[in-house]
């Protein structure tokens, strides 16, 4: 294990977040709010200082960088960056419970959305700008981020391609262009641009800028975290509509952005997954909009009601605009099936993912077809393209993890004596990245009344499913720090 290049690398990204920073601190000296300054100067502070030490013990390090480096890096960049991340928030007492700031800003970064506050506007300027811009940093990864901005050349070649693949959400990760790192610039300039674009129409919808560059990192991270109590329920039609335009922008694969750069139109919509993800979107909202019939006064009330949850919860953002946990029981089953499922592989939406759950089908008609007739050879194809076995028993692999942490987290927050409901809602939120469930922790409420153990449980659950759960259980196995 090259324990060395990890901790430079980790030095590096504790740097980044020290400077990300640096606007809710300005934020924080011209609001005048003195406990916030002194939390973010803290956590800048130990951060720099942490970093520093990192990079002098781990100075001259090899360069030799495999793929166990790469998914044990991450894993350790997403703990350290969020212990940093939730002091603001404890050291200025904003949130007083260590357990419950890092669940906080963990959600945040995870772009989950789960919040232990009760009051949300009672948060001062800067740290809800710091909780919303976690969203944005965590959605694409700060370590894509740091990919693309570092300098081309030799020494980065080793790892770049292990790293993305590590933090990247799907089932497999391809470029873009040749190089990888190219890849990570385009993705973060496509990312940037329609974050920009979403700014832009929610200024013309009457928001302030504050709330307006808070609501677009909450929508281009998919994370869902509101500065206002209501969510986006107390904003107008038009707003919550770009809310939900761009909810589901971001949910699809950014490699679709990027054939539409190049004019390649067709290819776009001949995309199965995202033909998938568009059926199950536009087929959620019309049998919802039919279940809900006078539920509400019109039927264009209805419409944009049920587009915007479904566009909230199949992209993993977790936004409201009403409490959907009224709703009947058949619309509310259509949710959970999207909190399971998610959006397409290669965004910043969280789930199972469209690409594996294709895969998943795919791979069983197969099977199923191979019964019948056991001398016949045929092939996995996405778009075309054949996939390979490996590609397919990694995700099977994922699936059965996938469903077992799924169980034993459910099992172990079960012990707070909470409803049933609530409890798998919970971990189906948190482990896939999403927010609010149901019942005690629907849209009209939050994550407080579990105990410091469960939510220790769900924090796990919320790093295990941004990660796509293979960096933290090679964390978390003894062979990983065995000597070769």
């Amino acid at each position: 294990m090259n324990y060395k290049i990890m901790g430079k690398f980790i030095s590096q990204i504790l740097i980044v977040e020290a400077v990300f920073m640096l606007p809710a601190l300005f934020i924080s000296l011209f609001d005048g709010d003195g406990d916030a300054v002194t939390g973010f100067f803290a956590a800048i502070a130990a951060s720099g200082g942490f970093a520093l030490l990192l990079r002098l013990l781990c100075r001259n390090s090899m360069r030799r960088f495999y793929a166990r480096e790469g998914m044990v890096c991450v894993c350790l960049s997403w703990v350290v960056m969020s212990i940093m991340g939730c002091l603001p928030f404890w050291v200025s007492r904003e949130i007083p419970h260590f357990v419950d700031a890092l669940f906080e800003i963990v959600s945040g970064f995870t772009t989950t959305g789960a919040s232990v506050l009760s009051d949300v506007e009672a948060l001062s300027g800067g740290m809800l700008y710091w909780r919303s811009f976690s969203h944005w940093l965590g959605g694409m990864g700060v370590l894509v981020f740091l990919l693309a901005l570092a300098p081309s050349g030799e020494h980065a070649s080793g790892f770049t391609m292990h790293l993305l693949r590590a933090e990247s959400p799907g089932p497999n990760v391809s470029k873009l262009v040749p190089k990888m790192k190219t890849t990570a610039r385009i993705l973060y300039v496509i990312y940037v641009f329609l974050t920009v674009l979403d700014i832009g129409f929610l200024l013309a919808g009457g928001m302030s800028i504050f709330e307006a560059v808070c609501t677009a990192f909450g929508t281009a991270g998919t994370g869902g975290f509101g500065i206002k109590n209501d969510s986006i329920a107390g904003y107008s039609p038009y707003l919550q509509n770009v809310c939900t335009v761009f909810m589901l922008l971001f949910g699809v694969n950014f490699s679709c952005f990027y054939m539409l750069l190049l004019r390649q139109i067709r290819a776009v919509f001949a995309d199965e997954e995202l033909r998938m993800y568009l059926g199950m979107v536009f087929g959620s909202i019309l049998l919802i909009s039919l279940n809900l019939r006078g539920f509400y006064g019109t039927v264009g009330e209805t419409v944009r009601h049920a587009a915007f949850q479904v566009a909230s919860i199949v992209t993993t953002t977790g936004f409201a605009t009403t409490d959907f946990d009224l709703w009947p029981a058949f619309s509310k089953g259509i949710l959970f099936a999207l909190m399971l499922l998610g959006a397409c592989a290669g965004s910043t939406g969280g789930g199972l993912k469209c690409g594996r759950a294709l895969l998943l089908i795919k791979n069983l008609c197969r099977n199923m077809r191979r019964l019948l007739n056991p001398r016949r050879v045929e092939a996995v194809r996405i778009n075309g393209n054949v996939i390979g076995e490996t590609v397919l028993d990694n995700t099977n692999t994922y699936l059965a993890a996938y469903a077992a942490i799924l169980l034993v987290s459910f099992l172990l927050v079960s012990v707070d004596g909470l409803s049933m409901t609530t409890n798998l809602s919970a971990v189906v939120a948190c482990f896939n990245n999403i927010g609010p469930g149901f019942e005690a922790v629907g849209p009209t409420c939050n994550f407080s009344c579990f105990s410091y153990f469960s939510k220790g449980v769900l924090i796990l659950d919320m790093l295990a499913g941004r990660l796509e759960i293979f960096p933290l259980l090679i964390l978390a196995s003894r062979s990983t720090w065995r000597h070769r």
